[in-house]
């Protein structure tokens, strides 16, 4: 038998899509920093590049365990 999650109210469109929005931005000037700049652009494409694994291995450590 499965247990009902409690229904979450849906908010407005930022609540929903800001967060893959924000971090498919951030994706993108991080590949665009690495291939066309040279110096301080190209720690900041690491760093850009980094976010979303870095976001990734975050929330499934949180994650709980059933």
């Amino acid at each position: 038998m499965t247990v009902a999650r409690k229904s979450r109210s849906s908010g407005n469109w930022w609540t929903v899509y800001g967060g893959p929005l924000l971090i498919g931005v951030l994706s993108v000037a991080g590949l665009l920093s690495a291939l066309l700049s040279e110096g301080p652009g190209r720690y900041f494409s690491w760093l850009a590049l980094g976010a979303p694994v870095a976001l990734t291995v975050w929330f499934f450590a949180r994650r709980k365990r059933d």
